[in-house]
């Protein structure tokens, strides 16, 4: 387990187009989460959650600002959470989830990229049961039995822990997030998380060959240049 399920999703390079597309991502999320739970992030652990991950990711706070006063004005778009799913480039397992406002439309750029690249989009549920849907997170630790008894005492359900090059993984269902979050910090209060978030980690890995990398990594390319795609979690295991 551990830092090898970290690279199971996507990384973009920090450049300045780049950039923008990561403040427009924890725009979308923000302003959902506060349009569907309320702008208070103290009230509001989704909310909150979501601005120290993009605080985390240098996102400016006039972009998180403006995120929550949309959400509260009444208005604005309508955004949907969606998954799509399918084959992608040398035959690796490939979710992308994205937030739109207007499904036909992202349906139908996201086909395209299969197309360009000789991918194949699936069905629903056509490969996400080879994926697990879970809340991670990473943080410095020596010895996982403490956190695990603390975890367990505070009734988490663990599907997960491992230590791993002085950091600690827990995996645990995407309901327990915030039980688990609270639970590690009442037990280690200076806790400082590399990593939480919900994320999807394939069940197996898929060796790609070196003739599909970079036939992968333009297919991946084409899909963050799209708005509504927010994240890309793939099953390939890259030569090297």
């Amino acid at each position: 387990m551990g830092r090898a399920y970290q690279n199971r999703k996507v990384s973009m390079a920090k450049t300045a187009a780049v950039k923008t597309k990561v403040y427009s991502k924890y725009g979308r999320e923000i302003y959902v989460a506060a349009k569907s739970g309320g702008p208070d992030p103290s009230a509001n652990l989704a909310l909150r959650s979501l601005i120290d991950r993009a605080k985390k990711d240098q996102v400016p706070s006039h972009v998180i600002e403006k995120a929550i006063e949309k959400a509260t004005g009444g208005t604005g778009e309508d955004f949907q959470a969606a998954l799509y799913e399918g084959i992608g480039p040398g035959g690796c397992m490939v979710l992308i989830s994205a937030l739109t406002d207007n499904g036909n439309r992202t349906f139908g750029e996201i086909r395209g990229v299969f197309s360009k690249c000789k991918a194949k989009l699936g069905s629903q549920g056509s490969v996400s049961h080879m994926f697990d849907h879970r809340a991670m997170f990473v943080f410095p630790g020596e010895d996982e039995e403490p956190v695990l008894e603390a975890l367990l005492n505070a009734d988490v359900d663990v599907s997960d822990i491992e230590q791993d090059d002085n950091m600690i993984t827990v995996l645990v269902p995407p309901t327990e997030f915030f039980k688990t979050k609270t639970a590690i910090l009442e037990w280690a209060p200076e806790t400082e998380f590399e990593m939480e978030e919900i994320t999807y980690l394939p069940q197996t890995a898929h060796p790609m060959a070196a003739e599909d990398v970079e036939q992968f990594e333009r297919f991946a390319s084409l899909l963050n240049d799209l708005e509504d795609v927010q994240e890309i979690y793939h099953n390939a295991e890259f030569p090297g």
